[in-house]
């Protein structure tokens, strides 16, 4: 039996899995106790389900964290619309949320807010292709020491600068990896995923002051977001189709994809930056509290939502607010719905027709989801609603667009209800055939239909 446990930044979540078959066999919540030590919130979610299984009592956990702010990562590329953009998709995958993309041509300035305002976490430095331009990379970290800044690095660009670089960052926490872009055309982003998740083990979670138990870093296994990413990944191979996850938080929205590739539309001839099988975006302007105002705004800009954003102000002033009234939840489920449309049209590209000296053909840019079989639906707002209330959250995600979003056009419709994508990601390393089979649970549950 092993406790499961993700400290969020607003709530704790357990769940209790028998280890030995997958079976979920219960969950419980608690407020994240930031004021005193994150374990309290860990030990009163653990004492409520003693009760029912007195093996909780000393059952193992394995937990994920983005307490604290989560974690933070600014990237460092050579061109920030190749490299930099290749390593920002990189930090995302990595669950982290990116602070900051610097660039040849960003100023000075820019590099030394690292160390004043910006204060990322990891730095993920990038540039250059394998057998490309050296420079670059070797450039980022001559102006990455001269700001400042002085914290972890993970280094994946051009391998033939490897050396040269570690000499700038001579006693400085650096992990050196294989680079994120290795050739024109192909992104890498799994060995500098590993890396900043070493990253975040060795150096970060046991730095926010999260705890003052040693225990705390040992049971954290990685940043929620990369062991939700992970549970995605094992979703996908036990359902044996194209996934896609929409999670609305209080204070963003984000999104997770695993889809196989057309090998014609993965290279940069159309696209900046290579798509790949496995990603996520985080819209941190998009949420049902921190960032209730700017959902609105964006929902009223994009047709969704009327003007008046004075339920979203109400929110954003009190991150506690619960609805009680039929009209305060109907005004949760709008800005849900927002958040969720806005979130899954900026994550997945577009179609078009245009005109060439072929005539009118199909453009299509960006990641293509028409063909997934399967949106779950996660958060909060999400799992304490009822089906028709999330059916509707969820019904503009799917469906053919007059806009040509490439959104899923036919998938079966669920809500994670118990929160086991997390737990899911990391079973997915001690108990592979565990993490398989409660994945399995999600994806034949009862399907939330959105119509």
């Amino acid at each position: 039996m092993l406790l499961c446990v993700d400290v969020g930044s607003t709530f704790t979540k357990a769940a209790l899995v028998d280890d030995e078959n997958g079976t979920l066999l219960a969950t419980a919540e608690h407020p994240t106790t930031l004021a005193t030590d994150v374990l309290d919130g860990v030990d009163a979610c653990r004492a409520s389900l003693v009760p029912d299984f007195p093996e909780a009592d000393s059952a193992e956990v394995l937990a994920c964290s983005s307490a604290g702010g989560g974690l933070r990562i600014a990237v460092v590329g050579n061109e920030e619309l190749v490299t930099a953009e290749a390593g920002r998709r990189v930090a995302l995958s990595s669950g982290g949320k990116v602070v900051a993309v610097l660039g040849r041509t960003s100023p000075e300035a820019a590099f030394d807010e690292l160390d004043r305002t910006t204060r990322p976490d990891v730095v993920l430095l990038t540039g250059g292709t394998d057998d490309g331009d050296g420079e670059g990379i070797l450039d980022g970290a001559r102006r990455l020491a001269a700001s400042g800044w002085r914290g972890p690095v993970v280094v994946a660009g051009n391998v033939a600068a490897r050396a040269a670089v570690g000499e700038v960052l001579a006693g400085w926490p650096v992990v050196v990896t294989d680079n994120v872009v290795p050739r024109i055309g192909v992104l890498a982003p799994e060995p500098a995923r590993r890396a900043i998740r070493e990253m975040f083990l060795t150096h970060v979670i046991g730095g926010k002051g999260l705890s003052s138990r040693a225990d705390f870093t040992a049971m954290v296994h990685g940043a929620t977001p990369d062991l939700v990413l992970t549970g995605v990944e094992v979703l996908a191979r036990v359902a044996e189709c194209d996934v896609v996850v929409v999670d609305i938080g209080g204070a963003t929205t984000d999104v997770h994809s695993v889809v196989r590739l057309d090998p014609e539309d993965a290279g940069l001839s159309r696209e900046v930056v290579a798509t790949t099988p496995v990603t996520r975006t985080v819209e941190g302007d998009l949420g049902m509290r921190w960032s209730a105002v700017t959902t609105w705004e964006a929902g009223h800009e994009a047709g969704l939502l009327g003007k008046d954003t004075a339920p979203a102000v109400r929110r954003n002033a009190d991150p506690s607010f619960l609805p009680s009234s039929d009209l305060e939840r109907r005004e949760d489920e709008l800005i849900a719905a927002t958040a969720a449309t806005l979130a899954l049209r900026r994550h997945v590209g577009r179609s078009r027709v245009v005109v060439g000296p072929d005539g009118r053909v199909v453009e299509r840019t960006g990641k293509d989801l028409r063909e997934v079989a399967l949106l779950v639906g996660s958060g909060g707002t999400l799992r304490h609603s009822d089906p028709e209330s999330a059916a509707r959250v969820l019904g503009g995600l799917t469906g053919s667009s007059p806009e040509g979003w490439q959104l899923p056009e036919h998938p079966r419709v669920v809500v994670d209800r118990d929160y086991v994508l997390a737990a899911v990601g990391l079973l997915s390393e001690r108990r592979p055939s565990a993490a398989a089979a409660l994945a399995r649970s999600l994806s034949t549950c009862h399907e939330d239909h959105a119509s």
